[in-house]
């Protein structure tokens, strides 16, 4: 018996393995191996895979995983603390793109109706790229991620208008707004669903799920949840990611979640494939070569529209400007819900047919180049800066834009904790000084951080504290400690240096998650320089040293000899070379319950001095078990009675020595 579709996926995912392996020999991006996978076997390449409709279901699987996932990730409680972010800067991205294209396209000749839908279609940017790319890169919770994820929210929402208003550009809708509130009618309700059961149900059921200890019950059951408000999300004309991104967010609040990310990780990592190859299969190579001249520019000035349209959103939220352009980095390139949108445009005949292809060519290029910007965007927003802002300028900007405090007593500040950095380390900085009574300020560059932070009581400012202008406002100088809490390790260093150049009196502490950064920070000025793995690794070895009774002066003793080196006793592990000398003593003793048996012990009735347990096995009697109480005051005068429990302390072969005599 023969199975179509297996054929098909054979050939996909063959041909993927090859062309991943070429990419990556080059040191490309695996993304653009799976476009140019489609790109080869697709029905305007060599025409290897017939059932392109099959491959858009694994493909829009991919996609309902991917957004799942991120839903994961992103919870409730974060997605409500950049409710303004998605509001606001979503707002301005989609209005700025419509307005700006339609410009352009009417001043090239198009009528309005299709110049405003083309910029529907380029206001919208890829969602699975920029989320995969972000994840990969470890900066989905960094401020340019956190403003990028919220925009594509808005995005992933409003392509459900842009859909419904289509006929109305095309003249063909009866009741175009009255669809439009009904749609959003039936938004507002699953959003209230998706909370009572993020808050209530879903947790309690996975509660149940998980005692059953029955793995597969446990996948099945995620799987279901994901699918079946995908499903619920497109019922009511919404997309199946956003669908699957509420479900995401309705697991987030259990305290399963990181389990359910670890058992869909594999299928997610399966399917997005095919949805990078379905891609690929749409692109008409013949009609590339033949335009190209056309596709290139038209490339380009969407890298640079969508770019400073997205950069200059973030800036009317008060980011930075380097966090700005690192969003508008990030959403430079054209989107897959376009594709979707562009299908129902060339049937309301809004798009010709060779729009329709110079559209999907330059969709597809800027997706393409998509893993290239946004793996480089930190050395691209670097140049920018360089080229095209001078250095005293944009720090005055970012003063003007950023540095907005609500510290009034900051001029009084002295001898104060300065914190930059308001995530889970800072947080806990924070409290942790409240609770002690000291003065503290703190300087986070993400506006709905620094509202949380001042919510719960704190004195903030809103900027970047590499700004020299920002840094003198907490009167950095005369600070007693800074901290340095922040994800991204460009800035860090930036702000050590900046710190340092202002004043030598503060001492800095700073938080890294890279080993290799240890050394660059204290040759900046830091001076302590806290790597998370390692301080992970110091408490597990701790503890594990603890567990084989080696004793507490040692163990402390090994503790400081590490971090006094500055971890370099584990860095050279890490570096794959022979460990530094950190020789221990764990303790030959063995801890032990010892049961005496009712009645026929030898030992029983006499007192522990008799029957001389130190001098004849080597051992320690600590604590005597009796009649459900433990004895702690046990001495030689201490006398065995039936049924009683000996806590005991000593050698091995003693111990076992001491049972035998118990027992006899």
């Amino acid at each position: 018996m023969q199975i179509p579709l297996l054929q098909e996926i054979v050939i996909i995912l063959g041909l993927s393995v090859g062309m991943v392996l070429l990419f990556k020999r080059f040191k490309l991006p695996v993304l653009l191996g799976f476009l140019a996978t489609g790109a080869l076997c697709g029905p305007h390449g060599f025409g290897l895979v017939g059932a392109t409709h099959e491959v858009e279901l694994l493909a829009e699987v991919g996609v309902i995983f991917l957004l799942f996932v991120i839903g994961i990730e992103f919870s409730l409680s974060s997605l409500a603390s950049v409710a303004r972010t998605v509001l606001v800067g979503g707002t301005l991205q989609v209005v700025g793109t419509v307005a700006l294209t339609a410009l352009v396209a009417h001043a090239l000749g198009l009528a309005w109706p299709p110049s405003i839908f083309l910029g529907f279609l380029f206001a919208l940017s890829s969602t699975a790229i920029v989320l995969k790319l972000l994840q990969e890169q470890g900066a989905v919770g960094a401020p340019h991620g956190r403003v990028a994820s919220a925009m594509l929210i808005y995005q992933d929402i409003i392509v459900v208008p842009m859909i419904l208003l289509t006929p109305m550009l095309a003249g063909r809708s009866a009741d175009p707004l009255g669809d439009l509130f009904g749609m959003l009618g039936k938004m507002l309700v699953l959003l209230v669903l998706i909370i009572v059961l993020a808050r209530y149900a879903v947790p309690r059921l996975l509660d149940a799920v998980v005692r059953t200890h029955s793995r597969e019950l446990f996948i099945t059951t995620i799987v279901v949840l994901c699918f079946a408000t995908a499903w619920l999300t497109s019922a009511i004309g919404l997309s199946l990611a956003l669908g699957a991104f509420f479900a995401g967010l309705v697991i987030s609040e259990s305290e399963h979640r990181f389990q359910a990310t670890g058992n869909i990780l594999p299928f997610h990592e399966v399917f997005i494939s095919f949805f990078f190859v379905s891609i690929g299969m749409l692109l008409d190579v013949g009609h590339l070569v033949k335009h190209l001249g056309l596709v290139l520019l038209f490339t380009l000035l969407t890298l640079v529209g969508k770019t400073l349209i997205a950069t200059v959103a973030a800036m009317v939220l008060r980011y930075p400007l380097r966090t700005a352009l690192l969003t508008g980095l990030a959403l430079c390139q054209v989107g897959e819900f376009a594709f979707i949108l562009s299908a129902t445009g060339l049937e309301q005949n809004l798009l010709s047919r060779d729009h329709y292809q110079l559209f999907l060519s330059v969709s597809i290029a800027t997706m393409g180049l998509a893993p290239l910007i946004i793996g480089g965007s930190g050395r691209w927003t670097a140049v920018l800066l360089r080229l095209l802002v001078p250095a005293r300028l944009r720090q005055r900007l970012d003063a003007l834009i950023q540095a907005r405090t609500e510290a009034r007593s900051a001029h009084r500040l002295s001898d104060h904790l300065v914190i930059v950095g308001y995530g889970l380390n800072g947080r806990n900085v924070a409290q942790t000084a409240r609770a002690a009574g000291i003065t503290h300020v703190v300087v986070e560059m993400d506006p709905d951080l620094a509202e949380q932070a001042r919510s719960l009581g704190a004195d903030v400012i809103i900027g970047d504290a590499s700004n020299e202008h920002v840094l003198e406002e907490v009167h950095v100088a005369r600070a007693r400690v800074v901290v340095v809490a922040i994800s991204d390790p460009a800035a860090t260093r930036r702000v050590v240096s900046r710190v340092r150049r202002l004043s030598d009196a503060p001492h800095l502490i700073v938080r890294t998650r890279y080993l290799n950064e240890i050394e660059d920070l204290r040759k900046l000025g830091a001076n302590e320089v806290v790597p998370e793995e390692f301080e992970t690794s110091i408490e597990i070895f701790a503890r594990t040293l603890r567990r084989y009774l080696v004793p507490e002066n040692e163990v402390e003793e090994l503790v400081m000899r590490v971090r006094g080196s500055h971890y370099r006793a584990l860095r050279s592990m890490d570096r794959g070379g022979p460990p530094e000398s950190l020789t221990v003593h764990p303790s030959e003793q063995e801890l032990a319950a010892l049961p005496v048996r009712f009645g026929k012990g030898r030992v029983v009735g006499q007192r522990l001095m008799d029957v001389d347990v130190k001098g004849r096995f080597g051992v320690s009697v600590l604590a005597i078990k009796r009649g459900g109480r433990v004895l702690t005051g046990v001495d030689g005068t201490s006398r065995v009675q039936p049924d009683d429990v000996l806590y005991v302390l000593g050698p091995p072969d003693g111990v076992a020595m001491l049972d035998r005599l118990l027992r006899d």
